[in-house]
Parts: structure tokens; C-alpha cells; sequence
């Protein structure tokens, strides 16, 4: 049996799991300490089942921990830059694009050495071993902890940034070093910027691992633990402390993971409806569409995987108002829903007020809405529909009518049919489909690597590409019988000869033990 958490802003939703059965199901406040509300989720559903502590086999875990830090500029330390790209590169200095507010938080400690290689993996520069040692040397002057290291064309050859690591490790012991080509793609700036930011993390995410293994400690749970990442598959505690930047955005993946398999359809359109926005996706075989576009973290562009989402400024909570135009959103009362929505005794009108009165929920007291004008209530109605409709027209890749799945607490919110989709499905538990993603995640492999097809032929190269990251996830902890391939992408390279192909091969399977 496994337990899957989610830990949100407001909620922490768990589910506990007996092989691909919902035996039970909570909703509890998220609390400061994060710990407490772990405990006080997982005792619910421990007790609704009658399940004793050490019959749990893994608990999986998803949290907005690490993104709301880097967003709100919060628990965030000082962060060493070196860059091994000289003489190239030499004109764009690292942080060069960054919030000014940020370059102050995290400092602009950054050196730049020779080193690096070509996108066929060939040495463009030898590495300044010497130079590297005494950047180590000022960092560990200046107090610094945690190194971001990035070097040109790393996730084709990373052996420079590797001993990059051993040097730093050498004059800074205990320092924390994330290495780009562990979480970037071939884009030397965005994948710089994606290992500053998880450098900045360093302590906050020992932290927060921490707070995982006290609230288990207290609970008698021996079992291990996994944090999602965001494309659906798990890391361990200990990946997370080194790269806890992979969780961004976790929780729409796993509200995606979670209506997949709720509904058994893996083709869709997903949205996820809480109490503030609407989260809307496409499932591609079971798992979020990847976007293809650098995404900006905070004012940051990073170019690191993040699924394909798009958020809507409607949730439950979302207030509305008749100031000569009627408005729903995008403010809204949020976790204050049960003490400032009408239906509850506030006096805030909230777009679950108006489902209530519209006789599409049956939530808290109706009679506090009696009052509303059947116009007013048609008109918020049409209102909230609009906005999904828009979201779910603009995140389609074709016009062809696919199905749309509502998972969330404000699924209510939608009473009507979509244009464009084929059916509107609400799956049983769908309101906890976040900690439902987070149980069934699985373990994932990843390769990003330049192929000349002059060199080399096609069929030869996909299949060395699709091996290596089938072992890459086997040696992650995933079972290699159920190990496959799920997504595939190859990208000519126009302006590189000899038939140079950018292919991107990511595998999948389960948690080994766990299934």
C-alpha cells in the first residue's frame, strides 16, 4: 500500500492507495510547518481506512515548496556562478537579463573560464583547471555554499562540469555544486539560469526533505518516500536536496497524472479547477504535453522541461462583481472561501455561490442565495463558461473534438457542455486528483543529444537514443519490464552540416517494488 500526498498553498490532499484502488481520501489546511499537515493528512486517511502505519509501502509526495520560494523571492541563498565556456560567450555574462531585485538576493558572484565543447561533443576549449580552483578559492572567501556550474554543449559532453564539481568540492568542502547539463537542455544561457535558480534552493530544499522524514518519523513510517517531479515521474529525497528545481509546476502535472488515471483516458484535455485559478493542460499518452517554448520563472528564463499549461483566472473562490460590468475573477477569496462566501455565512458573492444557486452544487446553505436574480445567475454562468472555453480552444493543437476531464474542488463550476470536446468527464475522487498523480508516479530517463545522419543512420541512432534512456530510468529505480518509451522528438539542425538531428527520447516506468 502507498500514500500520495499533494501539499498546496491552502490544501494538502492525500490518498491512500492499494495497488490501483482509492482506499481513502482527505483534504487538511496546510500548515506553516508543512510537517503537521503531512501528519494530520496522513492520520485521516490512515483512520478512515483502519490501516496501521507499517503496512505502507512508499509514501510519494508533490509541493509548490520550492516554486513559491523562488517566486516570492523567499529562503533563497547566495550563489556562486562559474561558467566554462571561454573564449566564447565572453560578451553575455551570466544574470545579464535577471530581475535586478534577485541579482541582489542571490549576488552576482560569477567567473568565467576556458572550457567547453562543440554540439558534436568535440573539446572546443580545454578547460582551466587552475582557474576553476581559484574560483573556488574566492567563493569560499566570500561564504558562499552553493555553486551553479555550466559549461558549453554539457548535456552532449558533461565530463568539464564533472570535474568542475571535483575541484570546487576540493577547496569548498560541503559545498553544494548543481551541475546544468542534470537539469537543462542544449540552450547554454536558459539552462544556466535553471541551475542558478536550483543552486539558490540548496537549503531550503534540505529543509523541506527534512520536514518529510520528521512528519513519517512521527508517524511510525519506515517506508521510503519520493517527491513528483514535473513530468510525472518521482525523484528521492536525495535527488530533490541536489535538484529540487525539477519539482516546479509539479502540482498541475500531477492533477493531469491523477485525471489520467481516474478516467482511464490518456488523450485529453484536462482542467483542473481549485479555488483561486483554473489549471488547463493536454494529456499526450497519459502524461502533460511538454512545452516547446523557454519558460520565465519569476523574471528568470530557463529552458528546463515544464509541462504545457495554461492558467485561467477562475476558481471557486473567485469573487464577483457587478461594478457596471460584470466581472468573475481574478481576485478571490481562496482558502477564506468557508468564512467569506455567502453560502457560508460571509458576504462575499464567490462563483461557488452562484453554482449553488444555479442548483449545480450542493455545498454549505442555499438559502443564503435564494435572494440572487435568475438573470445575474444565467449571466456568471455563461460568464465561467467562457473563460474554460477560451482556455480549452487555446490549448488545442488541432480542432479535432477530444474528451475534457475536470478534476479539483470548483469541477462544479461546469455544468454545460464544451464546444470542441467530445464529452465532459468528472471521475470519482476527482477532487484529490493531485495526491492520486502523486501515488502512480513513475521513474523517468531523459536523453537530449545532437545525431549526424551522414555519420551515423537513422534507425541506428533513434534505437541508441531509446536505450539509453530506458537504462537511464532502470538505473533511477525503475522496473525494466514495464519500462517504454513515451515520448520521442527529432529536430533538424539546418544550420550545423552533416545531417545533424536533435533528438530528445524520454522513458517511463514503475517505481520498482511499488507498483
Amino acid at each position: 500500500m502507498r500514500i500520495g500526498i499533494d501539499v498546496g498553498g491552502t490544501n494538502t490532499d492525500a490518498v491512500l492507495m492499494q495497488g490501483d484502488s482509492v482506499v481513502s481520501s482527505t483534504k487538511q489546511p496546510t500548515t506553516q510547518d508543512v510537517s503537521s499537515g503531512i501528519v494530520s493528512a496522513i492520520e485521516a486517511v490512515l483512520g478512515s481506512a483502519n490501516i496501521a502505519s507499517s503496512q505502507i509501502d512508499a509514501v510519494m509526495i508533490g509541493t509548490t515548496h520550492f516554486t513559491n520560494a523562488f517566486v516570492e523571492r523567499k529562503h533563497l541563498q547566495r550563489v556562486g556562478v562559474l561558467r566554462i565556456a571561454l573564449p566564447a560567450t565572453a560578451g553575455l555574462p551570466p544574470m545579464t537579463d535577471w530581475p535586478e531585485e534577485l541579482i541582489q538576493t542571490l549576488g552576482a558572484d560569477t567567473v568565467m573560464v576556458r572550457g567547453g565543447y562543440q554540439c558534436d561533443g568535440r573539446v572546443n576549449s580545454v578547460l582551466d583547471e587552475d582557474a576553476v580552483g581559484e574560483a573556488a578559492l574566492r567563493f569560499r572567501e566570500l561564504g558562499i555554499r552553493s555553486v551553479a556550474v555550466s559549461s558549453l554543449f554539457s548535456p552532449v559532453n558533461s565530463s568539464m562540469e564533472e570535474r568542475a564539481e571535483e575541484i570546487l568540492s576540493k577547496y569548498m568542502p560541503g559545498v553544494s555544486v548543481t551541475l546544468s547539463h542534470k537539469i537543462g537542455k542544449l540552450g547554454l544561457l536558459e539552462r544556466e539560469n535553471a541551475a542558478i535558480i536550483n543552486a539558490s534552493l540548496a537549503d531550503l530544499a534540505r529543509k523541506v526533505t527534512g520536514s518529510f522524514k520528521n512528519a513519517l518519523y512521527v508517524l511510525k513510517i519506515s517506508a521510503p518516500f519520493f517527491i513528483s517531479q514535473n513530468d510525472g515521474t518521482l525523484l528521492t529525497a536525495d535527488q530533490v536536496s541536489r535538484y529540487s528545481v525539477l519539482t516546479f509546476a509539479s502540482g498541475p502535472t500531477n492533477s493531469l497524472r491523477g485525471a489520467a488515471f481516474l478516467s482511464g483516458i490518456k488523450d485529453a484535455m484536462v482542467a483542473d479547477i481549485g479555488g483561486t485559478t483554473t489549471d488547463i493542460g493536454m494529456l499526450v499518452n497519459g502524461f502533460p504535453r511538454e512545452s516547446s517554448m523557454p519558460s520565465s520563472i519569476g523574471g528568470v528564463r530557463t529552458n528546463f522541461r515544464m509541462p504545457d499549461i495554461l492558467s485561467v483566472g477562475l476558481g471557486g473562490g473567485s469573487i464577483v462583481r457587478q461594478n457596471g460590468q460584470l466581472t468573475v475573477g481574478p481576485d478571490s477569496v481562496g482558502y477564506r472561501i468557508v468564512e467569506k462566501a455567502r453560502i457560508f455565512g460571509g458576504d462575499v458573492l464567490t462563483a461557488t455561490d452562484i453554482a449553488v444557486a444555479a442548483g449545480h452544487a450542493d455545498i454549505g446553505e442555499k438559502s443564503a442565495v435564494a435572494d440572487l436574480p435568475g438573470k445575474l445567475i444565467d449571466a456568471v454562468v455563461d460568464n465561467m463558461h467562457v473563460l474554460i472555453q477560451e482556455g480549452v480552444d487555446y490549448m488545442k493543437s488541432n480542432a479535432a473534438p477530444i474528451p475534457l476531464i475536470l478534476v479539483g474542488g470548483g469541477a462544479v463550476l461546469v455544468s454545460r457542455k464544451i464546444a470542441g470536446m467530445t464529452e465532459t468527464i468528472v471521475p470519482a475522487y476527482s477532487a484529490v486528483a493531485n495526491a492520486v498523480g502523486a501515488s502512480i508516479a513513475q521513474v523517468s530517463g531523459e536523453v537530449d543529444q545532437i545525431f549526424f545522419y551522414d555519420e551515423i543512420e537513422r534507425e541506428t541512432a533513434l534505437e541508441n537514443a531509446k536505450a539509453k534512456a530506458i537504462n537511464q530510468a532502470v538505473n533511477r529505480g525503475a522496473e525494466k519490464a514495464g519500462t517504454s518509451i513515451i515520448d520521442l522528438e527529432e529536430t533538424p539542425l539546418a544550420y550545423i552540416p552533416g545531417g545533424a538531428v536533435r533528438v530528445r527520447v524520454k522513458a517511463a516506468g514503475s517505481m520498482a517494488g511499488y507498483t
